[in-house]
């Protein structure tokens, strides 16, 4: 499910179109519903409703996007990263996958639990290079096509090596690379061990882990797991 825009905008068309034209506000909603492809607004909800969180938040992606995903481990972050360039790979789209943390099988086997087929992650690059960082990852992707899609497990390790940047300088390039070649950037993220979730549902960017200080603004979507199933986007910027 790849809306045009995020639900809300699309929400805030439609209000815009019925004060305008003076139209009544389901009618409004439902035309804005025909060019996303549905006959009405209802049956357009109940899809984005039932979507899974791969789902909602890949059909907010734009060229450009810098994205964070952050959750406690074992609540599914890096399935949706993976799940993520599934659906960019299945879109036509060119998909890399950068991990610190896993060698080539383990990473089939994190395909295979979301039962993913072989053909559907052969144009999904693996790079599980120990020499990871900001410079590492624009010099694989200088060539990349506009509208590739990337994913970095994860955010905390790039600053693991002496010899690179401060983790805040890497990111700023990384922004600034992403913005100037169309690309999707997203960042597994860990989230700080104070988090509580009988207190707050889910995390949010005041939960996530900073080894050393860093922009966290620099992130205009972030979406946060729980391992209920279900997911928290958030838009910023």
């Amino acid at each position: 499910m790849k809306l045009s825009a995020p639900i809300y905008q699309l929400k805030r068309e439609a209000k815009d179109m019925a004060r305008l034209q003076a139209i009544p506000l389901h009618a409004a909603l439902d035309h804005v519903a025909g060019k996303e492809g549905f006959v009405s607004w209802s049956l357009l909800a109940a899809r984005h409703a039932s979507a899974s969180p791969a789902e909602k938040l890949y059909s907010h992606l734009k060229d450009g996007d810098f994205v964070l995903i952050g959750a406690r481990p074992g609540k599914g972050k890096t399935l949706l990263a993976l799940e993520l360039l599934v659906n960019a790979a299945k879109a036509g789209r060119h998909a890399v996958f950068f991990t610190l943390e896993y060698t080539e099988k383990d990473i089939v086997g994190r395909f295979e639990k979301l039962g993913v087929k072989p053909s559907d992650i052969r144009n999904i690059v693996f790079d599980c290079s120990d020499r990871i960082s900001a410079d590492h990852i624009m010099a694989a992707m200088r060539e990349a096509p506009k509208g590739t899609v990337a994913a970095v497990d994860y955010l905390q390790l790039l600053d693991q090596r002496r010899e690179t940047p401060p983790l805040a300088r890497q990111l700023e390039s990384l922004k600034h690379f992403a913005v100037e070649r169309a690309l999707t950037l997203i960042f597994i993220s860990q989230i700080d061990r104070s988090y509580d979730p009988l207190a707050k549902v889910y995390p949010d960017m005041t939960d996530v882990r900073l080894p050393n200080p860093m922009d966290l603004g620099l992130f205009n979507k972030a979406c946060f797991l729980n391992g209920s199933g279900t997911a928290q986007i958030l838009f910023q910027n």
